[in-house]
């Protein structure tokens, strides 16, 4: 995985730890990240209105492109 910054737009692929997870397929928007000992901790606006954060790993994501207002990527 490519390293991720605050404002980058993500798809989660997998999510395996959460008794309540963010369904896989689902977008959002990273606003913030803490690294942790052999770990990340990556805070999520997803698009769906949940805010709960990823912990990578074992959770898995890919960066996507972001969409403008008129549906092209930026």
């Amino acid at each position: 995985m490519t390293q991720l910054k605050p404002g980058d737009r993500i798809r989660l692929t997998s999510m395996t730890d959460d008794p309540d997870p963010i369904p896989t397929g689902t977008t959002g928007t990273v606003t913030g990240l803490h690294l942790q000992n052999g770990w990340t901790q990556v805070d999520v606006d997803w698009d769906n209105g949940r805010s709960l954060m990823l912990s990578i790993p074992p959770d898995v994501v890919e960066r996507i492109d972001a969409v403008q207002p008129n549906g092209r990527s930026c």
